[in-house]
């Protein structure tokens, strides 16, 4: 993920923060929190927080730059639909990018999946909630499953890169939880933002890559998962008669040139070096001055 600098070649360290006078260039991941699974028999699962990235993004020196980072919704108590997943954000001079927290899953019959970055995962015969809602281009996630009749099994929470399943009619287990997407900010590749499982009636159902939560079972009866933390996947729904699952908390990643790099920042982000770049991941709110 190459970065150039937009400096001129007289630029030296110590004009000014970030080693210059002029803007310069930065990478972000942004990440919103996902939403929490239904509760009760079948719930939905929760929809993962919406997923965005951008290259090349000037920074302009001596600005500070506000990073919110959302934290995923709560599990649905029995008979219960989840809460959706919290907004992440970055925002200063010339820069102001929002991803949408997830929806949540619902139990209650009938009751719609919540929209928001992913949908989440209609309960027990209830639809799903829509992806990449507000809309932003390119898409920051998909829809959650679920179908209005004929079945008793929770739909699966939508990802950043798919739709969540929709729970196959006279089989008794729900839908999948969609797969997210893999980014190499980091030097690595790791996947974020993966919807939550439905709940099933004996056959649990796995979330999508990306830290989606597993639904839960009710024959055998077995607990859902929440989604995993700082990747924004959604939380699993129940299967049983018991709450749903969180949502995981969502991250903002910057990658910026490490000649370009200033070294301040507020919140304790992790810092680490991948070559010639600073990485630095915010899993709480905080700032970066450029």
């Amino acid at each position: 993920m190459p970065l150039l600098s937009t400096r001129g070649a007289g630029s030296a360290k110590g004009f000014g923060f970030g080693g210059g006078k002029g803007p310069y260039n930065v990478d972000f991941l942004i990440v919103a929190g996902g939403g929490g699974g239904g509760g009760g028999y079948y719930g939905g699962g929760g929809g993962a927080g919406g997923y965005r990235d951008f290259t090349s993004q000037l920074l302009t020196p001596k600005q500070i730059y506000t990073i919110t980072v959302g934290a995923g919704g709560a599990g649905g108590p029995g008979f219960g639909a989840g809460t959706s997943g919290v907004n992440s954000s970055i925002s200063g001079t010339g820069i102001s990018y929002t991803s949408a927290g997830g929806g949540f899953g619902t139990q209650p019959t009938s009751a719609t999946g919540g929209s928001g970055g992913s949908g989440g995962g209609g309960g027990n015969v209830a639809l799903g909630g829509s992806g990449n809602t507000p809309s932003v281009s390119p898409s920051q996630g998909f829809g959650g499953g679920g179908i209005a009749s004929g079945n008793h099994n929770g739909g699966g929470g939508g990802g950043s890169s798919q739709v969540g399943g929709n729970p196959p009619n006279g089989e008794p287990h729900g839908g999948v939880g969609g797969n997210g997407t893999a980014n190499s900010i980091t030097g690595s590749s790791v996947p974020y933002a993966g919807g939550g499982g439905g709940g099933s009636i004996n056959q649990s159902r796995a979330g999508g890559t990306g830290g989606g939560g597993n639904g839960g079972n009710y024959i055998p009866s077995s607990n859902s998962t929440p989604g995993t933390a700082n990747t924004g996947g959604g939380g699993g729904g129940a299967g049983d008669s018991i709450a749903g699952s969180s949502g995981g908390k969502g991250i903002v990643i910057l990658r910026v040139l490490t000649l370009d790099y200033s070294g301040i920042t507020t919140g304790s982000p992790t810092v680490t070096t991948d070559g010639s770049y600073k990485v630095i991941q915010f899993t709480g709110d905080g700032t970066y001055t450029a």
